[in-house]
């Protein structure tokens, strides 16, 4: 049976945690790239060695884990050392989504799978989702907001946010738009309506298969 695949993506601190757990409650499968990047990242494995082998053993912490808010400053002031990281993580990450999407459909059942990352249309991946979730918040607030999450200061919370692509960009691409600027409760409002939105989605598709 089909699984919709949909992409829940977004600029950096705009909240789309907040609407993958609202989201995964609802009975969605949330595959979130961030924790399949830090599998991937943990000592000795291969993607540890060569970035290691590229930044240096300064990158770590005493226990040989990678220090990601050191990498973090490193890959967001170097386009060259972010492109790197970038080429590395996402094709294997991507492979990691298709083979739980394969084994989730091996099961003969039908539902919704997320793909939670913040660079999804950065890395070339539109054309492999059905739908496209478009996180956002002015920017004034998600400066404020990554200020305060990652302990940053105004200069290096913008730069990480000029790394990305800009979210006027990101939105052309949106078949859905949450707007996260107002309280919990609003957003998750949203949420909701994409979610009842999705659920016919999903029909549609069962009905084209």
């Amino acid at each position: 049976m089909p699984f919709l695949k949909v992409a829940l993506t977004g600029g950096i601190a705009c909240g789309k945690s907040i609407v993958a757990d609202y989201l995964e409650k609802k009975g969605c499968y949330i595959h979130r790239a961030d924790e399949v990047a830090h599998q991937l990242m943990l000592p000795g494995k291969k993607v540890w060695k060569m970035i290691v082998a590229h930044f240096g053993e300064s990158i770590l912490n005493p226990d040989g884990t990678i220090n990601r808010r050191q990498l973090g400053e490193i890959v967001f002031g170097n386009q060259q050392a972010r492109e790197f990281l970038n080429h590395l993580i996402h094709p294997l990450v991507l492979k990691k989504k298709k083979q739980i999407l394969r084994r989730l459909e091996k099961t003969n059942k039908e539902g919704i799978f997320i793909s939670e990352a913040a660079l999804t249309i950065e890395a070339g991946f539109i054309s492999f989702f059905d739908k496209i979730i478009v996180v956002w918040c002015p920017e004034e607030i998600q400066i404020e907001r990554l200020m305060s999450r990652n302990q940053l200061t105004r200069e290096e919370a913008e730069r990480r946010i000029r790394a990305q692509l800009p979210v006027k960009e990101k939105l052309k691409y949106a078949d859905y738009v949450i707007d996260t600027s107002g309280t919990i409760e609003e957003t998750l409002a949203q949420t909701e309506k994409v979610f009842q939105s999705l659920l016919k989605d999903l029909e549609v598709k069962k009905l084209a298969n």
